[in-house]
């Protein structure tokens, strides 16, 4: 089954890259590599506000996770025209924004990670760093970047 198959059955369609909000570019590819700059949460296609440990919580965190894997699949399909290209999603980094007491950012990350998984099947199984921050761009709960191998 294609990839895009398997978008259709999840009930996903791709949106359009973001513009980006400082001085980057959305993804940058180096020999077979291709590296996508941290997408923010969004909910209702603003920023998604909050800190988790004060007023969101792990599982809607999840859900944040999965619409930026969403929006990431967007700039995937962007750069490469095709993401039957793709052969492995190599790395996911993943920044939570949290307090000092929060401890479930990686659990948080999976909401990105099972969605990936979804998608691509074993091709999306990766290494994986979440981290608690402080603040994120915007305020956005969530924040995450990308690795992904072509062929």
């Amino acid at each position: 089954m294609s990839v895009y198959d398997k978008l259709q059955a999840l009930g996903i369609v791709l949106p359009p890259v973001s513009v980006p909000a400082a001085s980057y570019v959305p993804y940058m590819q180096t020999g077979n590599l291709l590296f996508l700059s941290g997408h923010i949460a969004r909910k209702d296609g603003k920023p998604w506000v909050a800190q988790f440990g004060r007023n969101i919580g792990t599982e809607e965190g999840k859900l944040a996770a999965r619409a930026v894997a969403i929006d990431l699949l967007g700039t995937l399909h962007a750069a490469t025209g095709d993401l039957n290209k793709i052969t492995r999603i190599v790395k996911v980094m993943s920044l939570v924004n949290s307090t000092g007491d929060f401890t479930e950012q990686h659990l948080v990350t999976n909401g990105c990670s099972e969605l990936l998984g979804e998608v691509f099947g074993e091709r999306g199984s990766h290494a994986r760093s979440a981290f608690g921050v402080a603040q994120i761009p915007l305020g956005a709960c969530v924040e995450i970047e990308l690795i992904a191998e072509l062929a």
